[in-house]
């Protein structure tokens, strides 16, 4: 998914980073105040195939270009509308981009244009452009359609001087629209244009798939059956590989790797194998476009025949096709698509005439600008070096996420015989601490997987620390934690009971089952637990051994990650019921929903969930907000509710303030909305901790677990002396987690400066509110950089 750092920390540090806080000074940031778009006319437009999440960036740019004072155009049916001209080009108001942000595909039409093409056609389109006075354009799709926007951008001033030398337009509009500027957004469900982590619409199409192989597993099992799936990818095989990750398949076909020759015998045995050791089906996923070492295609029917030939199999083909690219959007995708169509406005205010045709992109958390063409260039480096048969440059130039992938799949896909494994006579315990999140059952997968692999003894401890103190320890091999990757909650069980007043017992246990490391996969009282057995190490010596957390909570509160197991399914289930919560309205009066959302004294999933479901209001317990704020927001959801606008959407964390509780929030909003609106309150409760994990958190906790044994093999191999293990140091009791921007305090938890809290004001400004928007990490044109790991 999308590319992450792992970072490890001590536990020491990230609760010293924990305790301190840092201020940003003011005077160093640069806001956007001083950006001005009054006299400037943005066209958006979307091209080539579509992708989910595109209707979130299309709103986007039409709210922000609002904002700042520009008109704003649609141009309908892609390149074709812009050709065509007439009512294909319209402007766009406030209300036209309401209720969008839920709707998969692209509102305003995509074609693929073959007039565009040609000069004339270009000619045309530069006519129609200048007849509005548009001199700026935002481009969403693939590469073929933000290579197209560059050539039309190089094209323009002999565009214009063609259309002057006809008579169809004259001096003063030629010089009144000189510069083009243009910025691209790439909407593709393939996830292969480099430059970027995800592009807008991966995550949806990824939903789609795990949907289809969730419930085609269920069937399967039933009869004993073999399933080969077909996935879009026709060059790319991002889909495919991470779709086997997330769902634990038996072996993936993707372009970028062919298999080696041989893979037939080789394939057909790890079926049989795995139908050995007890296992009821099998699954095989085959991306469109993946060939053999030689070229020739390795289709579904293919693969089909092969597994009925040689192994008698009950084998079926179920090809995705066009489902990948239908259906409502992520959450992920609408966050990433809003993200960038702010950001792509603000580079459109910033453009000179010297400054390159730029893609907005996301690395890590950041909205970055990079050269189009250089990003273009780099994603066609990828087919050469396939066309070559330079299979491993081809993955390299994919960037460091998708070698992650790779080789995180490969080790958890095959399970070495007995006599090949390293036999290295550590025991390692693997338990879930606090409340259920999902995507832990993944991470617990992938460590015992992965310990086997490396030589260990995995133990499984039931119940968390109260199991472990109890002596619920038994050994897990590598065929019980089969189809885990797909469920939810913790089916190992676990409780919040923390380790500190039964010590002497947890020592104990750990002495008679020899236990040389722990991992612990859970939220906040994980963390709390580890720091206490890690205090406690002076005291008792079973202790002394390499402990690591890797953090699983909805809330996503752990000092020291960016992101936790478990928040990106909740996110998801917050947004899918809120906008089933708007479409409950569609039809009555004007109607506000109030909205309670989970995460203790966190803000993260209130307000994630509210970019991604378009709220017009968040309140959070890190902003506090008193009688006069509420005041203010109902005034304003008043004005709003008396347009063509007839859903309101509030969102309020459980601790976000004790005396303005729901209930109060409810009763003052249907008070003062009377004779505009009416009320509605929902308090979402566990739901958000249920059900199967996203793909995202699938991906997630099985690539993070898998570092973390990675980082005990390590730490146990450095820390065995004379016989035993002994570790003892702060750098052997370690979190990891995704690689965070800085950290510093509050007593709730979580540390104040989070990155998310950056994503405020693009809500409020989404929600039509007058706010403050720090761009100081915006405008930096950079370079192609080293793919992030």
């Amino acid at each position: 998914m999308f590319n992450f750092t792992l970072k490890i920390s001590t536990l020491f540090s990230a609760n010293a980073r924990f305790k301190n806080k840092s201020s940003s000074s003011q005077d160093t940031r640069k806001f956007f105040e001083n950006l001005s778009g009054t006299g400037k006319s943005i066209a958006v437009l979307t091209s080539g195939g579509d992708a989910q999440g595109m209707n979130a960036a299309v709103r986007a740019v039409v709210r922000m270009g609002i904002y700042v004072g520009a008109k704003v155009y649609f141009i309908h049916e892609g390149y074709q509308g812009m050709v065509d001209g007439g009512d294909n080009i319209k402007e766009a108001t406030w209300e036209s981009v309401s209720s969008m942000l839920q709707v998969g595909g692209t509102v305003i039409g995509s074609a693929r244009c073959k007039e565009f093409r040609s000069r004339e056609g270009r000619l045309r389109a530069a006519h129609n452009l200048v007849k509005r006075s548009i001199t700026n354009l935002c481009v969403i799709g693939g590469d073929g359609s933000l290579t197209g926007a560059n050539l039309f951008r190089e094209e323009w001033s002999s565009l214009l001087d063609e259309l002057r030398q006809q008579g169809l337009i004259d001096e003063e509009a030629a010089r009144s629209n000189s510069e083009l500027h243009i910025v691209g957004m790439v909407g593709s469900i393939d996830n292969d244009f480099c430059g970027t982590d995800m592009t807008i619409g991966t995550d949806s199409a990824l939903h789609r798939i795990i949907e289809v192989v969730d419930a085609i597993m269920t069937t399967a099992q039933s009869h004993q059956r073999t399933f080969v799936l077909e996935v879009m990818g026709r060059h790319c095989g991002y889909l495919a590989l991470v779709s086997a990750l997330a769902c634990g398949a038996d072996w993936v076909f993707i372009p970028e790797m062919p298999p080696e020759d041989g893979w037939e015998d080789s394939m057909c045995q790890k079926l049989s194998e795995s139908r050995s050791r007890g296992s009821r089906l099998n699954i095989i996923i085959v991306a469109e476009g993946a060939m053999d070492r030689h070229g020739r295609p390795v289709t579904s029917d293919r693969v089909k025949d092969l597994v009925v030939r040689c192994l008698g199999f009950d084998t079926r083909v179920t090809i995705l096709g066009h489902v990948q690219r239908g259906g409502t959007p992520s959450a992920f995708d609408r966050i990433l698509a809003s993200r960038m169509g702010v950001e792509a406005v603000l580079a459109l205010l910033e453009a000179s005439a010297t400054t390159p045709a730029c893609v907005v992109s996301l690395v890590g958390n950041q909205a970055v600008r990079l050269p189009l063409m250089e990003c273009v260039q780099m994603t066609q480096e990828v087919q050469k070096a396939m066309d070559e048969k330079k299979f491993d440059e081809a993955v390299r130039l994919r960037g460091r996420s998708f070698e992650n992938n790779l080789s995180t799949y490969r080790l958890l896909s095959y399970r070495k015989a007995d006599s090949e494994l390293p036999n290295s006579s550590f025991n390692v315990a693997v338990l879930n601490v606090g409340a259920p999140a999902a995507g832990m059952n993944a991470a617990v997968r992938a460590a015992v997987r992965v310990g086997i692999t490396e030589g260990h003894k995995m133990f499984a401890v039931s119940d968390g620390f109260e199991g472990f103190y109890k002596g619920q320890i038994k050994e897990i091999k590598w065929g019980d934690v089969g189809g885990w990757t797909g469920q939810g909650g913790s089916l190992l069980g676990t409780k919040r009971t923390l380790p500190g007043k039964h010590l002497d017992k947890i020592a104990e246990q750990m002495r008679i089952h020899n236990i040389n490391a722990l991992l612990v996969i859970g939220g906040f009282e994980a963390y709390v637990g580890l720091l206490e057995l890690s205090s406690a190490r002076d005291r008792h010596s079973e202790l002394c051994v390499p402990m690591v957390m890797v953090p699983a909570t909805v809330s996503n509160n752990i000092p020291g990650s960016d992101l936790s197991i478990g928040s990106d399914t909740a996110l998801n289930a917050i947004t899918d019921t809120c906008d089933r919560i708007k479409q409950s309205a569609s039809g009555t009066k004007r109607r506000v929903f109030i909205i309670e959302t989970m995460g203790g004294y966190c803000g993260y999933l209130a307000t994630v969930g509210g970019l991604a479901a378009g709220a017009d209001t968040v309140y959070i317990y890190e902003e506090p907000f008193d009688i006069r704020d509420l005041q203010a927001n109902v005034e304003h959801l008043t004005q709003k509710m008396k347009t063509s606008i007839q859903r309101g959407l509030v969102l309020r964390n459980e601790n976000s303030n004790e005396n303005f509780t729901t209930d109060f929030v409810y009763q003052l909003y249907t008070e003062e909305g009377r004779g505009v609106f009416d009320c509605r309150k929902n308090i979402l409760g566990h739901m958000q901790q249920g059900g199967a994990p996203s793909p995202f958190d699938r991906n997630f906790g099985t690539k993070v677990a898998a570092k973390a044994i990675q980082w005990i093999t390590r730490t146990l191999t450095d820390s065995y002396k004379g016989g035993r293990v002994f570790a003892n140091s702060e750098d052997t009791a370690c979190l990891l987690g995704m690689r965070q921007t800085s950290v510093s305090v509050q007593h709730h938890r979580i540390p104040k400066e989070q990155w998310w809290l950056k994503l405020r004001p693009l809500m409020k400004i989404l929600a039509k509110y007058k706010t403050s928007y720090d761009v100081s990490d915006s405008g930096q044109l950079e370079h192609h950089f080293e793919p992030h790991n």
